[in-house]
């Protein structure tokens, strides 16, 4: 009779899923412990407002962010980090929603880049109400992930104007089906004051 693992049940239930998931949430709880770590200058808190188009949608999302108090220089670059809550409407071909999203970004600022460019990434949380419905696509949850890349540029005497070209993309991480997932390029301007 072959020998039968105790935890053999317990992993036969578990689906590709949960580890795919699990993986987001350690990476925002990395960053989340990222944030409190080394000091760095006083925080700055910004306002921003983004426009954003997707297959089937176009979006409009005003939010703030709150730099940490950690940044670190490293032999290729300067890295920071922020968090970023925001409120968008999402306006599409059948039924308009709302996304209310809090996300923790890393921003890098290459050694040699001209003054004020960066490269932004961050994994967060939004819920999206009603659930995204449109002709071609519709998600199976209001909770989703919410995933980004930028590149943007601050400028200003001290630095308080920033725009950033993005790209975003929202889905359940397959919690549950369907999980279509929608892609936004974004346009962001921030303030920071």
């Amino acid at each position: 009779m072959p020998a039968v693992h105790p935890l053999s049940p317990v992993a036969s239930s578990l689906s590709y899923p949960l580890p795919r998931a699990a993986s987001r949430l350690a990476l925002a709880a990395l960053l989340a412990v990222a944030s409190t770590q080394a000091l760095a200058a006083e925080p700055r808190t910004a306002w921003y407002v983004q426009g954003g188009v997707a297959e089937d949608a176009q979006s409009l999302t005003v939010g703030m962010s709150r730099d940490w108090r950690w940044e670190k220089q490293y032999r290729y670059g300067h890295i920071s980090g922020q968090w970023q809550g925001e409120v968008g409407r999402w306006h599409s071909d059948s039924e308009n929603s709302t996304q209310v999203g809090l996300s923790p970004a890393l921003r890098w600022r290459p050694n040699g880049w001209s003054d004020g460019w960066f490269v932004e990434g961050g994994i967060g949380v939004n819920v999206i109400f009603p659930k995204y419905d449109t002709k071609k696509k519709e998600f199976s949850t209001t909770f989703n992930f919410g995933d980004h890349i930028a590149l943007g540029k601050r400028f200003g005497a001290s630095d308080q104007h920033e725009w950033s070209l993005r790209f975003q993309h929202f889905s359940n991480a397959r919690i549950k089906r369907p999980n279509p997932g929608e892609n936004f390029l974004q346009f962001r301007y921030t303030h920071r004051l």
